[in-house]
């Protein structure tokens, strides 16, 4: 079962472009929330992924972030594919080109 505050986020993650990204900081701004910690909990539950795109929130020190509720393994290896697929490259744990991050806009 998805909540109302899940659905607000998935609805928002439309509005990220392929090869572009957002932090969970910018998602939890966009969405008048005062917690990332909220974002990536709603991140966590995605029953949409990838459809639903979370692979395309990082964290705001341009790092990774997790993925389906994991830091590291073969989950966050599909991130980074997802995220490779669409021409977001990192390197050394970081996104490799800053200019891929937006701020959602409203319509």
């Amino acid at each position: 079962m998805v909540t109302p505050f899940q659905q607000k986020v998935y609805d928002a993650l439309g509005r990220i472009p392929r090869g572009k990204v957002t932090t969970y900081k910018l998602l939890a701004e966009y969405l008048d929330c005062n917690s990332s910690q909220a974002i990536g909990q709603a991140l966590r539950r995605n029953p949409y992924a990838p459809e639903v795109p979370c692979h395309r929130v990082i964290k705001s020190d341009l790092t990774i972030g997790g993925y389906s509720g994991e830091i590291d393994g073969r989950k966050l290896q599909r991130k980074l594919d997802l995220l490779r697929q669409e021409g977001v490259l990192f390197q050394d744990g970081k996104l490799t080109d800053p200019q891929r991050v937006i701020k959602i806009r409203t319509k």
